[in-house]
């Protein structure tokens, strides 16, 4: 049977554009690897902050939709997104956060590993991880945090159900996740052999409201799969389930199939390639606004309605 090999991206709805540029590039210091818009709603940007190759796994995303209400958290829907930060340096992104005017939680510890919990300027709840896992990474030199803390990439997320057993026998049957543990109310699965990147904790909240998308809130999780065969065999295995896939989606720099698991978040399937080099050289990766094909014959429209972005503030450290 198919499955997913971890995860692909994470995206999220941010406020504003500048704003989370600023946040993301600046003081995490992300690469902006991608300046494109949202293929649905064209007529705002979707912003992709990644290694600096824009390797799988180490995007997260955001549709800037300063307008929407802020999110509702609930259940149906992933509450954290986690990142991967190399050991012994949260005290080290503490400090700068800090310094850029973003007060992070206390550090915890969870299943093993110490964390730094913060909050995005539009609400998002973040989670810093120390792992010593390897993992696909590649160092951003020009980038505004030197390579022995910058972020590695998606750790793990964390969803919020109203019952769990639907999305666990889910999770460890069609998806081909394995359970991992259980603490303070969560419990952790992982997918193919776990460690950084290949996991999601769930927590049962009968007692909640469903959750409802706005600024800070996550809009969608996506799972890695190695190209299109295996996504399509991975499509009808979730048609046969009741799932009810959309179609193969092109999304040009990699295919997408969408649905929803049994407790409704908005999963999707993305496969590693093509990739974002394949219209951009990696040395210029997110400098300008690039567009799908068929959107090109709409530049000037598109670009009538964005607003314009500048290069973050934050300075090297």
């Amino acid at each position: 049977m198919p499955s997913v090999h971890g995860l692909h991206h994470i995206t999220a709805i941010a406020g504003d554009a500048q704003e989370n540029l600023d946040f993301y590039a600046g003081v995490l210091g992300m690469r902006l690897v991608k300046r494109t818009v949202n293929q649905d709603v064209p007529g705002t940007y979707h912003l992709f902050y990644a290694d600096a190759l824009g390797h799988p796994g180490t995007d997260l995303t955001f549709f800037p939709w300063p307008d929407l209400p802020p999110a509702h958290r609930g259940v149906g829907h992933s509450v954290e997104v986690a990142l991967a930060v190399p050991p012994d340096t949260l005290a080290w992104w503490d400090a700068r956060l800090r310094a850029h005017g973003t007060t992070p939680g206390p550090i915890e510890t969870r299943f093993g590993e110490r964390v730094l919990p913060v909050v995005d300027p539009h609400g998002l709840p973040l989670a810093l991880t120390e792992t010593e896992d390897e993992r696909e990474f590649a160092p951003w030199a020009a980038g505004p945090v030197d390579a022995a803390h910058q972020i590695r990439g998606l750790h793990g997320t964390r969803l919020w159900e109203r019952a769990i057993e639907p999305t666990a026998r889910f999770l460890t049957g069609l998806l081909g996740f394995s359970a991992a543990g259980e603490e303070d109310g969560w419990r952790r699965f992982t997918v193919d052999g776990g460690g950084s990147g290949r996991h999601v904790d769930v927590r049962e909240m009968p007692g909640e409201r469903r959750g409802e998308w706005g600024r800070g809130g996550v809009h969608h999780v996506a799972w890695r799969v190695p190209d299109l065969a295996a996504e399509r065999a991975l499509r009808e295995e979730l048609r046969a389930a009741g799932r009810r896939p959309t179609d193969v989606v092109d999304r040009f720099w990699f295919q997408s199939v969408y649905f929803l698991e049994p407790g409704g978040t908005l999963f999707e399937l993305a496969t590693d390639g093509p990739g974002f080099g394949i219209d951009e050289d990696g040395a210029h990766l997110g400098e300008t606004l690039v567009l799908p094909p068929w959107f090109e014959a709409q530049r000037a429209q598109i670009e009538a309605t964005l607003p314009p972005l500048v290069a973050p503030l934050a300075g090297r450290s």
